[in-house]
C-alpha cells in the first residue's frame, strides 16, 4: 500500500481547535506505526502546511513542529516517516493541465501538483479531508 499525505491532515495534527484533529491525529499517528507502507507528501504540500500554521497561528514553534515531523530531526530523535517527493519542471507543467481540467472542482495549484505525483509515481490511495479529490484519485475514506 502507498498513500500521499495532504495538506490537511498536518494542519489537522498540530492544531488541537480543527475539526479533523482527532481524525489527522491518529492517521499521522497510524503513519508513524507504518500502517500505510509507503508515505509520501511533496515539497508543495510542505510549502503550503508552513505557510498556513504560521500564517493561522503566528506561531512559528507549531511550524517547527510539523517540519520535524515532516522531515525528521536527528537531534531531537525524529525519525523521517515521509518520503518527500519534488514538484519538478514536467510535474509542474502536467499539474497545470490538471488545474485547467478540474477548474469546476477549485482544486489549488497544491492539490493538482498532488494529483500529478500520485499518477507519476503510482501512489494508491490519498490522505485528504478535501472532497475536491473525489473521482479523480482514491482517498482513504470519503
Amino acid at each position: 500500500m502507498s498513500v500521499f499525505i495532504d495538506t490537511g491532515l498536518f494542519i489537522a495534527y498540530i492544531n488541537n481547535r480543527d475539526e479533523h484533529h482527532i481524525k489527522g491525529s491518529g492517521i499521522i499517528e497510524d503513519v508513524m506505526k507504518n500502517k500505510y507502507g509507503a508515505v509520501f507528501t511533496s515539497n508543495m504540500v510542505f510549502d503550503e502546511a508552513m505557510t498556513f500554521i504560521l500564517y493561522k497561528t503566528g506561531d512559528v514553534k507549531k511550524a517547527i513542529g510539523v517540519k520535524d515531523l515532516i522531515m525528521g530531526n536527528e537531534d531531537k530523535g525524529i525519525p523521517i516517516f515521509f518520503n518527500m517527493l519534488f514538484v519538478d519542471e514536467d510535474i509542474l507543467e502536467k499539474g497545470w493541465n490538471i488545474f485547467v481540467k478540474y477548474a469546476d472542482k477549485k482544486l489549488s495549484f497544491t492539490d493538482c501538483s498532488t494529483i500529478e505525483l500520485m499518477k507519476s509515481r503510482n501512489i494508491e490511495h490519498l490522505a485528504s479531508f478535501d472532497a475536491g479529490f473525489d473521482g479523480i484519485v482514491s482517498r482513504l475514506w470519503q
